[in-house]
C-alpha cells in the first residue's frame, strides 16, 4: 500500500474535529493524527456510525481503509474539550499533533499533511509563542523560507509577504526575498503541479505598479531588476503589473499563478472567487502540505453545521498533488 496521507484536525474546542470526522466518511484512507477519545466522542455527537481504528505510527507498511473505520494515529489530549470553549491546557496537544505529523513527513512514513484549523491565540495564550503552521512546519523542516499558496480552482494566488502589518511591507519586499520566492514558486509550480513552464504575473507594490516612479520606487529599485535577472534565468514571467488590473478574468487566463506582493493585495480576490472551497499550500517544504482556507468557527463548534468544502478541497488537492510527485 502506498504511503499514507495525514490529517490532522486542529484546535479541538472547534469545527476541526467534526468536519475530519464527517470528511472521514468520504475519504477513509485518510489517518487522522488525534486523539482517539475526541473523534469517538465527536462521532457520537454527529450521529456518524464510525470505529475508530488506532494504528501503530512505527509500522511500515499502510494496510489501507477499514470500512465503517476512522483510522487514527493516537496522540492524547492533556483535557477533556467541549466544543466552542477553548483551552489553553490543550494547546501542547495541538502541538504534539503537528509534531508528530511533521515528523513522519520529513522521515518517509507519510506522503502529505493536511491541516485543520488551529487557534493562534490559545496557543500563545498557553505560554508557547506561535505564529501559525507555515512557520511552524518550516521550522521542523529546516527550512529558511517557504511561500504561501492559495488556489481557488485554476486562479492560484502566491504571496512575497504574509502576516505582517502594511506599515512594514515596504521594507520586506528586498531582492533577496522576492528572488527566492520566484524560485521556489516556479520550482514547485513545475515539481508539484505538473507545469513544464510556469507563466507568473507578478504584480507591483504601489497603485499603477509605481506610475513610472511618482507613486513609489519600489518597482524600478528592486521588482523590476529581480524580474529581468530572473527571465535570463529562464523564468516565464509577466509584470511588475497594477494590481487594479491584473485579475481581469481574460487577462488571468494567460497566467498560471499570480504573485502578490503582500497579503491583502491578492487573498481577497481568490478568497472572493473561491472562499469555503479554496485551499492554502505551503511551497518550498520538502513534503506536501495543504490546509483549508478558515478559521476555528468555535461558534459553530459542535453543531454539524460546518462547511466540509475547504477541507474536502485541501484533501482532495494533497491526494493530487502526491499522485503526480510519484
Amino acid at each position: 500500500m502506498s504511503k499514507p496521507t495525514l490529517l490532522t484536525p486542529g484546535e479541538p474546542a472547534g469545527i476541526g474535529p467534526e468536519i475530519a470526522c464527517r470528511l472521514g466518511l468520504e475519504r477513509p484512507e485518510l489517518l487522522l493524527v488525534a486523539d482517539p477519545d475526541l473523534l469517538a466522542q465527536t462521532c457520537d455527537l454527529l450521529g456518524l456510525e464510525l470505529e475508530v481504528e488506532c494504528l501503530n505510527p512505527e509500522q511500515a507498511r499502510d494496510n489501507g481503509p477499514t470500512p465503517g473505520c476512522l483510522r487514527c494515529w493516537p496522540v492524547a489530549m492533556r483535557y477533556p474539550a467541549r466544543p466552542g470553549r477553548l483551552d489553553p491546557g490543550n494547546a501542547s496537544y495541538v502541538l504534539e499533533c503537528l509534531e508528530k505529523s511533521a515528523a513522519a513527513c520529513l522521515n518517509g512514513r507519510a506522503t502529505a499533511l493536511v491541516t485543520g484549523p488551529i487557534h493562534k491565540g490559545v496557543i500563545n495564550d498557553a505560554g508557547v509563542p506561535f505564529s501559525g503552521h507555515t512557520e511552524f512546519l518550516a521550522e521542523r523542516s529546516g527550512v529558511e523560507r517557504v511561500v504561501m499558496l492559495l488556489t481557488a480552482g485554476e486562479l492560484r494566488v502566491a504571496l512575497v509577504t504574509t502576516h505582517i502589518p502594511l506599515r512594514a511591507v515596504a521594507d520586506a519586499i528586498t531582492s533577496e526575498r522576492l528572488r527566492s520566492t520566484l524560485d521556489t514558486l516556479n520550482r514547485d509550480l513545475i515539481s508539484r503541479f505538473g507545469l513544464d513552464r510556469p507563466h507568473i504575473a507578478v504584480l507591483g507594490l504601489n497603485p499603477h505598479a509605481g506610475e513610472a516612479g511618482h507613486l513609489g520606487r519600489e518597482e524600478i529599485d528592486v521588482i523590476e531588476p529581480v524580474l529581468q535577472a530572473a527571465r535570463e534565468n529562464g523564468l516565464n514571467l509577466t509584470g511588475p503589473l497594477p494590481a487594479d488590473t491584473a485579475f481581469l478574468p481574460d487577462r488571468l487566463k494567460a497566467f498560471d499563478a499570480v504573485l502578490a506582493m503582500y497579503h491583502d493585495q491578492g487573498l481577497p480576490v481568490l478568497k472572493h472567487a473561491g472562499f469555503g472551497h479554496s485551499v492554502n499550500v505551503t511551497l518550498g517544504l520538502p513534503f506536501i502540505r495543504t490546509s483549508v482556507d478558515h478559521g476555528t468557527a468555535i461558534d459553530l463548534a459542535g453543531q454539524g453545521r460546518a462547511d466540509l468544502g475547504s477541507l474536502r478541497a485541501a484533501v482532495d488537492l494533497a491526494f493530487e498533488l502526491a499522485d503526480s510527485s510519484t
